[in-house]
């Protein structure tokens, strides 16, 4: 069965988040926000939004939803010393997963473990075959997944992982690379692949097999090339809203979601808008565009 959930990135809570600039919704807000606009579940957030392992399962139960997943970045390219930090914090993070598929078994949140990219992959969102990593960082790369997936499911987990703009896995070429590699299977991010250059429509069949999470977002790529030049481009595509709602953008939505559901694919749906909170009014068009989300998707999913 596939039920619908969002995440604190689609009100502006995420590392690019600016709070000095527009103060942030906390956990207790956001739960609200997601379930009165008819979602079934929600994405982790940083670290802590929610509370510890004890308040998380109380704060979902109040709200009546379910944990869908959460971001789980680790510098998988990076230096020896930067993994092993990283790394260290995994099985705390892993924690506060379990505690909330105790309250959900039948809707297990999925951890979803991503690349935290580099300032060279960072500067040009959308990726290039320069870009990529040699045979040799890839094989320090996938072995460190394979670390993280091993420690998620001895945690009594199933790992996802995310590709993503700005990351090491990005393009379609970068993602069979990942998929031929690895056992970890992947959260397909719709509005991710249009940045890296995919097409969702024809590109979701393809690894359909392999894919047991989903991201639905919209993105509008004409951003990409007006930052272009820009000192940070990263951030600069986010504050010129690359990710729109669901129509808005260069997604086919009707007919992804149909892809999707023919498939057969059973898990969650992750409605996603990532946002970053320039003023007061932002914060009310966060809260209207989500809404506006989860009816888009009536049709499929009452």
């Amino acid at each position: 069965m596939i039920r619908t959930a969002n995440a604190p990135v689609s009100y502006g809570v995420f590392e690019l988040s600016r709070p000095d600039v527009v103060p942030l919704p906390d956990g207790e807000q956001l739960a609200t926000w997601v379930a009165e606009a008819g979602y079934d579940g929600i994405d982790l957030g940083p670290v802590g939004l929610f509370g510890d392992r004890v308040e998380l399962p109380r704060l979902l139960e109040r709200h009546g939803l379910a944990l869908a997943g959460g971001w789980v970045d680790l510098p998988f390219a990076g230096t020896d010393e930067e993994f092993e930090h990283a790394f260290a914090a995994l099985a705390p993070t892993l924690e506060l997963f379990a505690a909330a598929a105790a309250v959900a078994p039948d809707r297990a949140p999925k951890p979803t473990l991503a690349d935290s990219g580099s300032p060279e992959r960072k500067a040009r969102p959308g990726g290039a075959p320069e870009l990529e990593l040699d045979d040799e960082r890839w094989a320090v790369f996938t072995a460190r997944v394979q670390r993280a997936a091993d420690l998620t499911r001895a945690a009594g987990l199933e790992p996802t992982f995310h590709h993503h703009a700005s990351t090491y896995i990005e393009t379609p070429r970068e993602i069979d690379r990942f998929l031929a590699d690895t056992d970890v299977d992947l959260t397909f991010d719709t509005g991710h692949l249009l940045v890296g250059g995919g097409d969702p429509v024809t590109d979701f069949p393809r690894w359909a097999e392999r894919i047991n999470h989903v991201h639905l977002k919209d993105a509008d790529r004409s951003v990409l090339a007006a930052a272009s030049g820009s000192a940070d481009p990263m951030r600069d595509i986010w504050e010129r809203r690359v990710f729109v709602a669901l129509g808005d953008g260069d997604l086919e939505v009707d007919r992804i979601v149909d892809t999707i559901v023919d498939s057969g694919y059973d898990g969650w749906i992750v409605v996603e808008q990532d946002v970053i909170l320039q003023d007061a009014a932002d914060v009310a068009r966060a809260r209207t565009d989500q809404v506006a989300n989860r009816e888009r998707l009536r049709r499929w999913f009452a």
